[in-house]
Formats: structure tokens, sequence, C-alpha cells
């Protein structure tokens, strides 16, 4: 399934440094490995966890922008262009953006500076996963694979009910609908 989903991580600190020449750069992590998202989806019943290596190919073959709050129009970053670096280590996805002499640059870095916009959000399509479901009550989805598309500074960073409640696509959802059609394709060649 290639839909896109959206993650926000709740940032303990966002570093902001500006350069003698003026040069402002964000830096932080969009993603933390291992780290449990609230619970989220199908009866609020899943989360989620991001292993380690999970971008390493899409890091590696794709281009990833920053976007303002995932707001496609307001572009601040590209790997292509390098303004945007993204990096893997043993905490999780790292990001270092420099932000543009724009409006758009100028405000994403008071707002952050200010600690206005203090959370990273991830917008990716899953491309490998596994599920523990040994205790119905607290589901893991863990991503093993993910292609990146793009990182938002955001200015709520938390998994919002809201957000998630009104997704259009719920891999739990998913998920249980696929193991639940194996179960009557089972239970029909049995019978």
């Amino acid at each position: 399934m290639d839909k896109m989903e959206q993650r926000n991580l709740e940032q303990t600190q966002i570093e902001i440094r500006e350069s003698e020449d003026g040069k402002r750069t964000i830096s932080g992590y969009a993603v933390k490995w291992d780290k449990r998202s609230v619970k989220m989806g199908y009866w609020k019943r899943f989360q989620e966890v991001f292993k380690r290596g999970a971008f390493t190919d899409t890091l590696k073959n794709d281009n990833q922008k920053a976007l303002w709050s995932h707001d496609t129009s307001q572009v601040l970053g590209s790997t292509k262009n390098n303004t945007l670096r993204l990096s893997e280590d043993s905490i999780g996805l790292r990001f270092e953006l420099d932000l543009p002499a724009t409006q758009l640059g100028n405000d994403a870095y008071e707002l952050v500076k200010r600690g206005d916009v203090d959370g990273v959000s991830f917008g990716f399509s899953m491309q490998g996963e596994s599920w523990d479901e040994a205790d119905p009550d607290n589901i893991i989805r863990s991503v093993t694979k993910a292609k990146l598309m793009e990182i938002s500074p955001v200015a709520f960073p938390a998994y919002p009910d809201s957000q998630v409640s009104a997704r259009s696509y719920d891999p739990y959802k998913k998920h249980k609908e696929l193991n639940d059609r194996r179960k009557k394709i089972l239970l029909r060649t049995y019978l």
C-alpha cells in the first residue's frame, strides 16, 4: 500500500544556529527509533515504532522536502540541493535545515526561536512492517522500511487525536481486515 501517512514527534529541543554570514539552520530529530506513539487507529488499539534503518534506502534514492506544517506550497528546503540534510544515527533520523532568506524562512526562524513551534512531523509511505498482537489491548506496529517524503516543523508536536481520527487511511484497520479475510478462507478450506 502506497498511502501517505504523517506522524508528529514532540521535540525536547530544536537547535537553532545563525552564522556570521546570516545563514540560519535548525536541527533536531524527525524520528526517534523504537519510541512508541500514542495509541491510534482502529479503536485506538495500536501504537507505532520506527526501527533503526527504516529510511536507509529512501535517503539514498529519493529527494525529500522540508515543508512548513505539511503545506506543499511552503517549501523550506530540499535534500536535492542540500538545504535539507538527513541522516540516520543511533538515536533516530536527524535533520539539519538551512532556512531560506524569504518571508517564510524568517517566520519559521522566529517561531522556532521563540518556542512557538517546537515539534517536527514527517510524511512517509510504509514499505515494510510487522505487527505484534500478543496483547490485544497493546498492539504494536513496527515500521521496518518506509519511503520518507517530507519533514515539517509543526505547532502541535503530539499525535493529535483529531488528526488520527480524521485520517482516511488506518493501517491497523487494513491489517485487521486482511487477517480476518485469511481466517475466513482458512475456515472455508477446512469445512
